[in-house]
């Protein structure tokens, strides 16, 4: 599948349309303490970078985030894929490109935060297969049995 990758000011419908999913989904099955997706005005803060991937015909497929947590330390957010595009490759595309943009930001180690349910498990298989590995809660999270803490070095 051929996919554009572009940082995206969050501005669109279709984009804000897709977030308000993502949080409806997270919100559907997660308790309201374990739901760790960014809101809109979160995404626009200055650190935190938003991409969204896009088809040659200008359909929305999917979006991600890189937060920098501090000069060498990166956490993933808001990664989605449209459910029409769900295995299509949409999402190991975008999270290609956010590890890459994180290793030449100088990052020496990339984290994330995903769900623990069953709806989670494939992006946690994912995540597993670029590298990403189990880990203790960082950046201010705390232990929390709905929530899945993962990292890898760069």
């Amino acid at each position: 599948m051929n996919i554009s990758i572009r940082v995206d000011d969050l501005a669109g419908d279709e984009i804000r349309a897709l977030l308000d999913e993502h949080l409806a989904h997270m919100r559907s099955i997660s308790p309201p303490e374990s739901v760790h997706a960014l809101d809109l005005d979160a995404l626009r803060r200055p650190e935190v970078t938003f991409w969204s991937a896009w088809s040659p015909d200008g359909r929305l497929l999917g979006c991600g985030a890189l937060k920098a947590l501090d000069a060498r330390h990166g956490e993933i957010k808001s990664m989605r894929t449209a459910t029409a595009q769900r295995r299509s490759g949409v999402a190991r595309a975008l999270l290609a490109h956010i590890v890459a943009e994180a290793q030449s930001r100088g990052y020496a180690r990339l984290s994330l935060e995903t769900g623990a349910e069953p709806a989670f498990a494939p992006a946690r298989a994912l995540y597993q297969r670029f590298g990403f590995a189990l880990c203790a809660p960082f950046a201010g999270y705390a232990e929390d049995p709905n929530s899945v803490f993962m990292t890898r070095t760069l």
